[in-house]
């Protein structure tokens, strides 16, 4: 059961409160003091600190200094990062939803599955080492694609006027390919000339065919959501379970 608890100056001013399962004023307390401490991260100096599942949700840390910093997993959803210096940070599946990133510097920082849905992106710096900020796939023309379907691979071609995205990994969607062969995983014929989506078994793959979605979704961060999903090289197709 929920429990809201409040935090009163002796004047009956309410100056915080928590709701939460099984809550006490110790809980309540230290959400306040967490959340206190949130507000003043402004320009602090956490060079090569360790956050690591931090729970940063809503810190304003814009001006901080971040350098070489372990968020991997932290939570950093509606933050203020805004002119933070982020170089060199370990941002590997970190949860930047809803982020305000503008004039952050992300030289050289790994990107890595990180969730930069509805991210402020404006004015970013970043550099040709900054890792999976960049969409994995061509912006433009047509190219050669795979998916694995079953235990088989799939050969495609990313038509030209394929609308197409990647959002923090390897893995990449489209809205239209041609299917160019189905092979085995050691890379021979499988002798197949049609094979069914993993995801949707009225959704099937036919050499020579075209394969299109209509309801594509234009967000590239949204990494699992509707499209055709492919990998840019063999092997990471091959690799995928």
């Amino acid at each position: 059961m929920k429990t809201k608890i409040q935090i009163k100056t002796v004047f009956e001013k309410i100056i915080f409160e928590h709701e939460s399962e099984n809550n006490t004023i110790i809980k309540t307390v230290n959400e306040y003091i967490i959340q206190e401490l949130k507000k003043g991260l402004r320009f602090a100096d956490l060079r090569f600190a360790n956050l690591r599942f931090a729970n940063l949700r809503s810190a304003d840390l814009s001006n901080a200094d971040l350098r070489f910093a372990n968020l991997r997993f932290a939570n950093l959803s509606s933050a203020d990062l805004s002119n933070a210096d982020l170089s060199n940070a370990n941002l590997r599946s970190a949860n930047l939803s809803s982020a305000d990133l503008s004039n952050a510097n992300l030289s050289n920082a790994n990107l890595s599955n990180a969730n930069l849905s509805n991210a402020n992106l404006r004015y970013l710096n970043h550099n040709e080492c900054t890792g999976f900020l960049l969409p994995q796939c061509p912006s433009e023309g047509s190219f050669i694609a795979w998916k694995k379907a079953g235990e088989k691979i799939v050969k495609l071609l990313v038509t030209d006027d394929a609308k197409r995205s990647s959002g923090t990994t390897l893995k990449c969607r489209c809205s239209k390919a041609k299917v160019l062969g189905i092979e085995n995983l050691d890379g021979t014929d499988s002798g197949l000339t049609e094979i069914k989506s993993n995801h949707d078994d009225n959704f099937i793959y036919r050499v020579g065919e075209i394969v299109e979605v209509d309801n594509f979704d234009k967000d590239r961060f949204n990494e699992c959501s509707t499209g055709i999903h492919f990998f840019i090289a063999r092997e990471s197709a091959v690799a995928y379970w």
